[in-house]
Parts: structure tokens; sequence; C-alpha cells
């Protein structure tokens, strides 16, 4: 049963706008979130060295931590609650023997916190030539799965539609980026570009899809039905149609991750908040951005037909 019942939406005559505003916003968001300083890489990106330590008496806050580890003379270190209270990781910029930098960290901590007992979980350490490998390879796997999305899309539709979609995507991934770079800046939220943020894409990626999918497939549909129709009205009718759906599942994935953001805790907030963002703005996206384009581009490569047949004539 449809939540929303025979709206008639004029989708299709402000296109231009909002795709224009789309590219602007993402454009700058893009410029000022690659001016220096403004990108917080990980230690998946960057190398060093993580710790995860548990407080027995959960004496000691996330701030507590962060200074007493700062004074043991890591300023540089990055501290996140994770699983039950009492639990930290600390993260470092610094690689060396993983053993030798807990066992100096832990013996910190536990003259800092006399009355707890201070218990290492663990201790990894990432090489800064395994981290800029990551980095490559995270790239990659970015690239690679939007070329197999264009394939996919363009063998089961057609180019255009294709070239629609990776449009549409990029418009997600590039503005979920640009709006957690920004509130990792601001303070807001502690949005580090980890390993996590990728994962995050990769899933923006894979549910946006779906969703144009679905917006696509009416369009085939209604244009089998009403062969009379300009594609623009296909657009605007398949929208309409499809706009229950739409939103349905876009306010139940939401849902969903906004418990994830206040209570998934500092390991699951960089993931679940980068989602969200990607949901939003791939519903968005999904209405605007690949409906805009696909227009535009059947448009012009129609007009291309067309001219070059007269030019034959002539």
């Amino acid at each position: 049963m449809d939540l929303i019942k025979k709206t008639n939406i004029d989708f299709v005559t402000k296109r231009n706008a909002f795709f224009m505003t789309s590219l602007i916003a993402t454009v700058v968001g893009l410029i000022i979130a690659f001016l220096p300083g403004m990108i917080d890489l990980g230690i998946d990106f960057t190398g060093g060295t993580q710790i995860s330590v548990s407080f027995a008496n959960k004496s000691a806050s996330a701030d507590q931590v962060r200074s007493a580890v700062r004074g043991i003379g890591y300023a540089g270190a990055e501290i996140k609650s994770f699983g039950k209270d009492g639990d930290y990781l600390i993260r470092i910029n610094q690689t060396g023997q993983s053993s030798t930098v807990s066992a100096k960290i832990v013996a910190g901590l536990q003259s800092a916190f006399p009355s707890d007992n201070v218990v290492l979980l663990g201790a990894d350490n990432v090489d800064p030539k395994v981290s800029s490998e990551l980095a490559f390879d995270s790239a990659l796997s970015l690239f690679i799965a939007t070329i197999i999305i264009l394939i996919y899309v363009a063998f089961r539709f057609q180019l255009a539609y294709g070239i629609s979609a990776v449009v549409a995507l990029a418009h997600d991934v590039l503005m979920a980026f640009v709006i957690s770079v920004l509130f990792n800046k601001l303070g807001i939220l502690n949005l580090e570009l980890s390993i996590n943020s990728l994962a995050a894409y990769l899933t923006i990626l894979g549910y946006s899809i779906n969703d144009k999918v679905v917006v696509f497939d009416r369009i085939r549909e209604n244009r089998d039905k009403h062969k009379g129709m300009s594609l623009s009205e296909l657009v605007n009718l398949s929208l309409n149609e499809t706009l229950s759906r739409t939103l349905i599942t876009g306010v139940s994935v939401l849902a969903a991750l906004l418990v994830l953001v206040f209570l998934g805790g500092d390991v699951l907030e960089g993931f679940a908040f980068t989602m969200f963002v990607g949901i939003v703005v791939g519903t968005y996206s999904s209405i605007y951005i690949a409906s805009s384009f696909l227009i535009w581009y059947s448009d012009r490569v129609e007009h291309k037909k067309v001219g070059h047949v007269s030019h034959q004539k002539a």
C-alpha cells in the first residue's frame, strides 16, 4: 500500500536549476574540502599504532585519557571510546614496535589513574608503506565499482542511463565526502578519512544505484505503455509513481542510521553519519540529478542525430 498516492509533482520543469545548484555546491564544497589541513586522514592511510585499553573501574573519560596520553609524550593521539564504558582506542601517528609503545602508554595511564586497573586489550601497527598501498587500493576499488555500475546499467537499459547513473553516484559520494570533512573540521563529529569511510562510500554506491535502477525501470515500462510521451513526460510520470517507494525506503534506512549515529559509539559514528548523508543526498539525486542528466544527455544525442541526418540529406 502506497504511503503517497497519485502525486502529480512537476519534477522536470525546474530540473536545470536543481542540477546547477547541486553542481555549484559540489564544486565549491570540494574546493573547500581540499584546502590545506581540511582532511584528517586516519591511521589506515597515514600509518601509525593503534592500542585498545580498558579501565576496569571506568574512572576515566575520553578527555582525561587524551590529556594523560598527551602527558606521556603523544600529543597528537586520537582517543575513541568503543564497546562498553571504560574501553578506549588510542591511535598515534608514529610507527615502531607496538609492544613497546603499548607498554609505555599502559604504564603511563596506570600512573595517571592509580585507583583504576588499566588493561591492554590489543595493539596493532600500520606501516606507512602498507597505508599508502591501502590508500591506492581504496581509490581503485571505488573506481572499479563505478565502472562496473556503468557497464551494468548501460547493458540493462541504455548507455544514456548508465552515464546518468554514474554522474548521480559521483554527486552522492562527493557530497557525502564534503559534508563529512566539514563536520569533522567544525568539531561536530569525529569523521576522519579511514577504512570505515571507504566502506560507507561503497555502501552509498550500492544503495543509491538500487534507487536509480527502480526509477529507470519504471521509465522503461512507461515508455512501452505510453508511446506518444516525450522523455520529459515519461520521467515526470515515473518519478511520481516511484516517489512513495523512494521516500519509504529512504526514511526506513535513515531511522536505523540515526540510532547508530547516537548510540553506536565512536567506532560506528563516522560510518553511520557518512551513510546518513549519502542516503539523503542519494534520494535527492535519484529525483533531480539522474533524471535531469538523462533528459539533457538524451536530448543532446537526439539533436546530434537529427543534425547528422540533415547534413547527409543536404
